[in-house]
């Protein structure tokens, strides 16, 4: 049994704002099962920034940890101001202890990103992730990120990386993060990405599930076209004479085909470790359920009148630290099962039938972490024919 502290929440997300000035087409936020934004605030009040921050300064002081991470989300935070995210900064490291370090992030879309702005949150400490799904128009580009006018968002988003580049602040850049397109290249998608200089790059699996499934995936269908779209990037990220740039989806895996406990959400058997904030309080889990139906991702509980321990004491969360035992019993006899953990919680969902699946993307996981294997297998085999240690 897990003790109290390697349950505790080592990550806060904190939605900001609830809007966004982009309407991508695949958001799990406005145009999937869950509208709850509509009836939200638009901005988390300071009223509710300083309680928020006082909720997890109390978790992180309760469970004697010495860092957490707090990402300043949205919508588009950037939306909210800077003065709003400044305030937020300022709460919660003055209510942590002085032994709890607080890595602070902010998730942008980038198009708001202006030479002073990329300043402040440097002035902050506040690290800048920046969502870009590739180049320039066509099938899979950046332009398929629309704005409410139908406005391609390319250019914006390279000219706000432009600034982030230029701050000379180079820990102020946190990496990219990229939605898989089956229409884009792979390779192009990935030099496009490299091309903005990214210390990381985060792709993720567009949502869907058994009952809602993701574009290109048929439930059960054996073909698995976005493991082949990702062994296209591997084998590209792999093979360079030197390491150009994290792809964390990667060197997860890695990790966990060596034995270790992959530390990306939707790989692994490590247990939920990160809670969100809503706009108007509420506390959530993974936003992502947003995906699956209305109030999935809901406790019923707030940061004006319940604790982050609380939370950890549901018994949805509960069950989430079973380990093994808490896998879908489909997945359990499969060979790497450690390592994929099931697929991202909210892939599995059935209407009707709950998440008591592996994930929607089964075959392409599959594909992909035997294919690694293989390669590193292969390595491993010519290290040990010539005598390496």
């Amino acid at each position: 049994m897990k003790t109290a502290r390697e349950r505790a929440f080592r990550q806060f997300v904190l939605k900001i704002h609830s809007r966004c000035n982009l309407a991508c087409a695949y958001c799990y936020v406005y145009t999937m099962a869950d509208q709850g934004w509509r009836t939200r605030p638009r901005v988390l009040s300071p009223e509710l920034r300083e309680r928020a921050a006082e909720r997890i300064a109390e978790h992180a002081n309760g469970h004697g940890l010495t860092e957490v991470r707090v990402v300043l989300h949205g919508g588009e935070p950037l939306l909210a101001g800077t003065a709003a995210l400044a305030d937020c900064v300022r709460s919660v490291r003055a209510a942590l202890d002085p032994g709890v370090h607080a890595l602070i992030s902010v998730q942008t879309n980038g198009t708001l990103l202006t030479e002073q702005r990329v300043r402040d949150l440097a002035d902050l400490d506040v690290r800048v992730g920046v969502s870009l799904d590739g180049g320039p128009g066509g099938p899979g580009g950046q332009d398929r990120r629309v704005d409410h006018r139908g406005r391609g968002s390319h250019d914006r988003v390279l000219a706000g990386l432009r600034h982030l580049r230029a701050a000379g602040r180079p820990d102020s850049f946190a990496g990219l993060l990229a939605t898989i397109d089956l229409a884009a290249d792979p390779v192009g998608t990935y030099e496009a990405l490299l091309a903005q200089a990214p210390p990381t790059v985060d792709f993720l699996l567009p949502h869907g599930n058994w009952s809602a499934p993701p574009p290109g995936r048929v439930p059960g269908d054996p073909a698995t076209p976005y493991g082949d779209w990702l062994i296209a990037v591997f084998d590209r990220w792999y093979g360079a004479p030197a390491r150009e740039t994290s792809v964390r989806m990667f060197e997860e895996i890695i990790h966990g085909l060596f034995g270790g406990t992959p530390a990306v959400e939707g790989l692994g058997l490590a247990a939920p470790a990160m809670a969100v904030v809503e706009t108007d309080g509420a506390i959530l889990l993974s936003d992502t359920l947003r995906s699956t139906y209305p109030g999935a991702a809901g406790t019923g509980l707030d940061v004006r009148r319940h604790t982050f321990d609380e939370v950890l004491a549901l018994p949805e969360l509960r069950a989430q630290h079973l380990g093994e035992q808490g896998l879908p019993a489909a997945c359990r006899p499969c060979g790497v099962r450690r390592v994929c953990g099931g697929g991202l919680r909210a892939h599995r969902y059935r209407a009707g039938a709950g998440f008591d699946r592996p994930s929607v993307y089964c075959a392409d996981l599959l594909a992909l972490i035997r294919h690694i294997r293989d390669v590193l297998t292969r390595e491993v085999a010519a290290l040990r024919a010539v005598g390496a240690p």
